[in-house]
């Protein structure tokens, strides 16, 4: 099953529950927050959802899902969700997600989490490839992700559609090998 629970100085990621719907709202239907994601604000009834999903995505064999809540360590509050997905039709390879409400913003808390998130990823999955996309205007999500190490590939055209228009994704994608001579 691969419980997820990996901390580094400031950021915990851990298996959410549904006692976190209410901060995951605060980070998922918040239109700040959302502006370079993929989709909308959501609802409190679609984190709930979300969250409900993910619980149950931990207890299927075997799990192809991995969303977690991101936490501040000193002061114990969710400050984001983050996401690996098995990729389905590639061996050892995911896509990455991740979200931090405005608050933990600029001060290096989503570089933790993705961190975190590639650590389990490679070191406890195996896997040999992870990606991730962004938006062309998220500039701090492309500092993040080249910080981590992740390689920008190229460009998605017309990839998420998002309030009636098309737009496009920008790919950084690690490799296994890439992730152990960095963490050496």
């Amino acid at each position: 099953m691969h419980p997820v629970h990996c901390l580094s100085a400031r950021v915990e990621i851990r298996e959410p529950t549904i006692d976190d719907v209410d901060a995951l709202l605060a980070v998922y239907g918040n239109s700040v927050a959302t502006e370079h994601l993929s989709f909308e604000p959501r609802t409190r009834e679609q984190v709930a959802e979300i969250v409900a999903r993910s619980i149950t995505a931990a207890l299927i064999t075997p799990r192809s899902e991995y969303g977690v809540a991101i936490i501040d360590r000193e002061t114990g509050r969710l400050c984001g969700f983050g996401r690996l997905a098995l990729d389905p039709h590639q061996q050892r390879a995911a896509t990455v997600g991740f979200a931090l409400h405005p608050d933990w913003w600029g001060a290096g808390y989503g570089l933790e989490a993705v961190r975190l998130l590639l650590r389990f990823g490679f070191d406890h999955l195996g896997l040999h490839r992870i990606w991730g996309a962004r938006s062309p205007l998220n500039v701090p999500s492309a500092r993040t992700m080249t910080a981590a190490g992740m390689v920008e590939e190229g460009v998605i055209r017309e990839h998420v559609l998002k309030g009636g228009k098309w737009r496009d994704s920008v790919v950084h994608a690690i490799l296994d090998h890439e992730w152990a001579s960095q963490e050496r």
